[in-house]
């Protein structure tokens, strides 16, 4: 498994890993029941704490994405994916009904906003 962070990124580590490993679970990548990396060996292979790596895999357990089994580690879990994807469904209209909010109160066109938000979702196309 192939996960990738950034000093860089505003984000901390331990966000980085949890939402790279969210999304291979969303993408099919990862399946349920397959195992995941030691914590030990996520910090050895990424040059980070154990410390870092425990909180990357507390937080995906909290939210139901893995599994850890005492003794035989962490796997990730059987999933809900239309509950997931219900859930990010839900945001995705929080972030719409802000975008008409603004488009009226600023008389943008209907037609411009349509326009803008198929321009950006097929550029997401092009990027995998």
């Amino acid at each position: 498994m192939e996960i990738s962070i950034s000093n860089k990124n505003s984000k901390p580590i331990y966000e980085q890993i949890t939402s790279q490993i969210k999304a291979k679970i969303m993408s099919g990548e990862l399946q349920t029941g397959d195992p995941l990396p030691s914590m030990r060996g996520l910090a050895k292979s990424l040059h980070i704490s154990v410390i870092t790596a425990q909180r990357a895999y507390e937080d995906l357990q909290k939210e139901g994405f893995i599994e850890t089994v005492a003794g035989r580690g962490c796997f990730v879990a059987a999933q809900n994916r239309d509950f997931i994807q219900e859930e990010q469904q839900r945001k995705a209209e929080e972030y719409l009904q802000e975008a008409a909010d603004i488009g009226r109160t600023h008389g943008i066109k209907l037609e411009n906003l349509i326009e803008l938000f198929t321009l950006f979702y097929s550029e997401g196309d092009t990027d995998e």
